[in-house]
């Protein structure tokens, strides 16, 4: 990597878990970055505070990295290794497992290390095996995970001195993976990206699922591309692919393979849900894609729509930060032709992250006061005390109206954490 980024928000995460008794679960796409937290950022956080690096043991298992001459993807193997540098009972050990999930019975392993009270254990999974219930059943309910992302903008502004709206134009077009940093021109981003997409990800999403319709699967992953932000279902994505890309799958299949798209942690749907009625719409999501860029890798950069890739970076920022995030709907009565109905307004997005909840539209220019009244439209038919934000894609100073409602500029969000409090 050609900058030494601190993914410092990680970092922190990693610090307040260490030697927890839990094992550290480091999970995201393929390439976003994990590898380099553990074997770069955290291990020299640990150097720094006096761990010996021999006492840092770490195995990658998915280079091409001999350090021992046998198969370390084998078990019995792997042990054998492991329990070979841990040689001191009163010493403290910390073990670096990347990409576990290609060692077959990885969890008698790694629950069997960190039942040593001097063993800190960090593994890292690209797939969604290592989630919600999976993480209590593998590790007996001793599974501690921390979720990562490709950069955030903050990130990839470091070391930058290009101005902040030339940088913002380069991330929204090529995105934020790790490895761009390497790829100075825009031809070699583009194809880094895209062959990101044919030589990792459908490859791996393919091979670990026995997908036999790669074609499809391809056809899904544009019309998800297409429609960030955009309300649907399996139904409406197999109508729109039998429509527009004449590719016929029928919506079990549709359904299966998007789920394998999550469990790779390439997509997100966000659940929609109702204000007032206080429950969730179970059939229709909004779906985000990880990193902007390879969405527009994805489409060859033909579909740059701002206000939608704007909409889908706030998302991804969002749950950087640790927010649950759901999209909204408030229903209210209005009269209409002398007859009273109901009328639904959208929220862009609900975060929560414990006791707080933040109310947030996502508005790439506000010109006119008819559009400004627009975005406000569904916040007004709020009654609760939460903050109501307005996320504006000009660079303008941070200010709360008379009503309360909190206009915040694109860049003041993405590089201040602490901006929505």
């Amino acid at each position: 990597m050609a900058t030494y980024v601190n993914r410092q928000i990680y970092l922190q995460k990693l610090i307040h878990r260490r030697d927890n008794g839990e094992v550290k679960i480091i999970t995201g796409t393929r390439r976003c970055g994990k590898s380099w937290l553990l074997k770069k950022v955290y291990h020299d956080y640990l150097v720094s505070q006096g761990v010996p690096k021999e006492n840092i043991i770490m195995v990658s298992f998915d280079v091409d990295e001999d350090i021992t001459g046998e198969d370390l993807t084998n078990p019995m193997v792997l042990k054998r290794y492991l329990y070979s540098k841990i040689i001191d009972e009163d010493a403290s050990y910390y073990v670096f497992l990347d990409e576990i999930q290609m060692v077959e019975g990885f969890e008698r392993i790694v629950n069997g290390l960190n039942a040593h009270d001097n063993v800190d254990v960090y593994i890292t999974g690209s797939n969604s095996k290592f989630l919600s219930s999976d993480i209590n059943t593998i590790f007996r309910g001793r599974g501690d995970e921390v979720r990562v992302y490709p950069f955030s903008f903050k990130e990839f502004c470091t070391d930058r001195s290009e101005s902040i709206n030339e940088l913002w134009k380069e991330y929204y077009t090529y995105g934020g993976m790790p490895a761009l940093r390497n790829h100075p021109t825009p031809e070699q981003k583009v194809s880094y990206l895209q062959r990101l997409w044919q030589k990792t990800y459908f490859d791996d999403v393919v091979e670990r699922n026995g997908i036999k319709n790669r074609v499809a699967l391809e056809c899904l992953v544009d019309s998800l591309c297409s429609s960030i932000g955009s309300l649907t279902n399996p139904s409406k994505i197999r109508n729109t692919m039998e429509s527009v890309q004449h590719v016929k799958l029928d919506p079990d299949t549709v359904s299966s393979y998007m789920q394998c798209l999550e469990n790779a942690f390439l997509f997100e749907g966000a659940r929609r849900y109702n204000v007032k009625g206080r429950k969730y719409y179970e059939s229709i999501k909004k779906y985000y894609v990880v990193d902007v860029g390879l969405r527009n890798a994805r489409l060859n950069f033909r579909q740059q729509e701002v206000t939608h890739i704007m909409e889908n970076v706030i998302y991804n920022e969002l749950r950087i930060r640790g927010y649950v995030v759901d999209v909204g709907v408030v229903e209210s009565r209005v009269m209409r032709d002398g007859k009273s109905t109901y009328q639904q307004y959208e929220i862009d997005f609900i975060a929560t992250n414990g006791l707080n909840k933040y109310y947030i539209q996502s508005a790439y220019s506000l010109p006119t006061e008819e559009k400004r009244e627009q975005e406000l439209a569904s916040l007004k038919k709020i009654d609760d005390s939460f903050r109501k934000i307005i996320i504006v894609g000009d660079d303008i100073a941070t200010y709360i109206d008379d009503k309360g409602y909190v206009f915040l500029g694109l860049f003041q969000f993405l590089k201040n954490e602490d901006v929505m409090e």
